[in-house]
This record gives structure tokens, sequence and C-alpha cells, in this order.
């Protein structure tokens, strides 16, 4: 299980839409090589089929996608909006974090939703991620917060 390591992390990220924002967190997985393109490809279908249901908190978005999608290990991102986005969430719309979730399994998927309720289950938690300006200041949170 990957949660969060350096290279799953990308702090003042400029995208100009949802779409944008799913493809870039997706992007730190596939690079990686933690799911394959086709994994981002479900994420983005899934967006448009049923909407934002996965902007889960207020400025919080966690896209996924069904493990038969395309998914080699279980693995959070971390995506860090400069500028927030809107997905089209009716109360929890801006958004500025982009956590890109994938997972092998039905158990897995649950963990990783735990480890990441556990984060942001603090509003100063999600604050210090919307203004980390650094991995590093975002590794120091996760240690203290998780792990």
């Amino acid at each position: 299980m990957r949660f969060l390591d350096d290279g799953l992390i990308k702090i003042g990220v400029a995208s100009q839409d949802g779409e944008a924002a799913i493809r870039e967190a997706g992007n730190l997985l596939l690079n990686e090589k933690l799911i394959e393109k086709r994994y981002i490809d479900a994420m983005i279908d899934g967006y448009k089929e049923h909407g934002p249901y996965f902007v889960l908190a207020p400025g919080i978005a966690i896209p996924h996608a069904r493990p038969e999608d395309g998914v080699n290990e279980a693995s959070v991102s971390l995506l860090q909006l400069r500028e927030p986005v809107t997905f089209g969430h009716e109360t929890n719309d801006p958004v500025r974090i982009v956590f890109g979730l994938g997972a092998t399994s039905s158990d897995e998927h649950l963990g990783l939703l735990t480890k990441l309720t556990k984060l942001l289950n603090n509003r100063e938690n999600v604050d210090a991620l919307i203004h980390a300006d650094s991995v590093d200041a975002v590794q120091q949170l996760l240690e203290k917060e998780v792990g």
C-alpha cells in the first residue's frame, strides 16, 4: 500500500477544471505504475456519468474507480490546487485538495478511506494541507496525524 508517499504529492498545481484535476491526481499514481491509464479514464467517466459524488467534504475531492478498471497496487495521491476548482457539488465546492484513490479490493478501499478520514476529520489538518507550501510540510503533517 502506498499512502501519500513523496512521489504521490504535488503542491500548488493549476488545474482549469475538475476533469483536469482528476487527470493530474491520477497521473501521480500512473507515474509510479500503481494504476493503468484506463483507471484515470474510468475516474473521469464516473465523474461525467454520476456527477461530483466524490466531493465528500468542503474543499475535498476523492475521485476513484473500480479495482477492475486498472489498479495495480492500493494507493492514494494528493494534489493541492493553487486555485480552487468547481466540480459542480452543491455544498462542498470549490475544491482545493484532490486525493486520487486506487484500491484492488473493497477492503483496501475502506482501509484507505479510514486513513484519509483520520486525517481529514480535523479541520486544522485540512487547512494545513490547503496552505502547505512543500511536500515536506505535508509529510510532517502525515507523520503527526496518521503515523
